[in-house]
């Protein structure tokens, strides 16, 4: 009986369990700021609508406990969250007195518990199968597409952090574009420096200790305290330099944020070139010239291209954890997905977080996929087999 089970799957089933019979699944509130109460399955759903899924969690559950096909595992999986999207959307109606407007229900840990749990299932599932890049591309645009069509349905209205959306919507929108602009603008500014920079290091090994070592020095610098450190000398450039100010160059606000991403981000590019052109067989730069190729034509044609791999490994470390960074920006005026964060940390409104929290993980979850998609792509298929 032991050797079929699976020991991940008892984790998940453990977990599912936990958060199905122990955990509340949703948590009613009179109002958006007072606390909360614990709603379980059978108080936050219809009779036929909790037994449904607790049938699907269950079904879930065994196929995770038990050596499955990797393919009924992903199946289960997605059933299992589908459910779970389906069955929170309709707490709100089941829960809310009628004609309340001022009522809020959200997800418990119950919820969450069980998402995390079902998600690990279908994680596993999918390392198993192995999908080709594209393969795992389609799979997060379809997944990207269900809760598209989710949101779009109006299924999850009733919930509280969508009513907190729907009275910021304009605002959300801008500092979503904020966020993405910090996270991906600190990025390319850190590839532009980064990527020279490790073929310096590379080329002369004498500037190599010095520079990764003021780098990791960066690196353990907390990203508040960064922040903090750069209000002064940008505010003073702001006000003694002629344009600073016209190109938006201020104490607070998103200048001293891009500045920081940006220097938190020059560690991982410039070392993971450095190591990328190590890297490169010395049979392949032989003979490169050999052939007559210059230093130049060198790097370009033959040890950056085998290299490539390697830097967007380093660049995939650092859009997800300038993505992550990028909302404790917000703290000094830098705008994006942490303003919500902060204002919800305020006004004891966990519902205002989660409006932040949330489309920080996607954003960072989704990046982290396709970097990764695009890293097997570009691995020559000797290297992979070989790992």
């Amino acid at each position: 009986m032991g050797d079929k089970l699976d020991k991940l799957g008892v984790l998940i089933a453990a977990l599912a369990a936990f958060a199905a019979l122990w955990l509340p699944f949703a948590a009613f509130r009179a109002n958006r700021i007072v606390a909360a109460q614990p709603r379980t399955i059978w108080e936050a759903l219809p009779a036929t609508g909790a037994a449904a899924l607790l049938a699907v969690l269950v079904l879930a559950g065994l196929v995770a406990l038990f050596r499955a096909p990797a393919v009924w595992r992903l199946c289960l999986g997605f059933a299992a969250i589908a459910a779970l999207a389906l069955a929170v959307g309709a707490a709100p109606s089941h829960l809310t007195p009628a004609n309340n407007t001022y009522a809020r229900v959200s997800p418990a840990s119950g919820f969450w518990l069980a998402l995390f749990a079902f998600s690990i299932l279908c994680t596993d599932a999918l390392t198993r199968l192995r999908p080709k890049p594209l393969a795992r591309i389609a799979i997060l645009i379809a997944v990207a597409l269900a809760f598209a069509l989710v949101l779009g349905s109006g299924l999850w209205d009733g919930l509280s952090i969508l009513k907190e959306y729907s009275t910021r919507a304009s605002a959300f929108w801008r500092e979503a574009r904020q966020h993405v602009l910090l996270a991906f603008g600190s990025l390319a500014a850190s590839v532009a420096v980064g990527v020279p920079l490790g073929i310096l290091c590379h080329r002369i090994r004498a500037f190599r200790e010095p520079i990764l070592n003021v780098l990791n020095i960066v690196q353990t610098i907390p990203s508040i305290a960064l922040f903090g450190l750069l209000i002064a000398p940008l505010g003073w450039i702001a006000l003694n330099v002629p344009g600073a100010q016209a190109l938006g160059i201020r104490g607070i606000g998103a200048a001293p944020a891009l500045v920081a991403l940006f220097l938190y981000s020059l560690l991982p590019v410039v070392a993971n070139t450095v190591v990328g052109l190590a890297s490169v067989p010395a049979e392949a730069s032989d003979a490169a010239r050999g052939s007559g190729m210059t230093d130049r034509q060198r790097l370009f044609k033959v040890e950056l291209p085998l290299a490539f791999p390697v830097i967007l490994t380093g660049i995939r470390i650092v859009l997800v954890q300038n993505i992550g960074l990028a909302t404790v920006a917000a703290l000094i005026g830098g705008g994006g997905f942490g303003t919500f964060v902060f204002q919800g940390i305020g006004q004891t409104a966990m519902d205002l977080v989660l409006l932040g929290a949330v489309p920080t993980v996607a954003l960072a979850f989704a990046a982290a996929v396709v970097l990764d998609a695009l890293v097997e792509a570009a691995t020559p298929r000797t290297r992979r087999q070989a790992a």
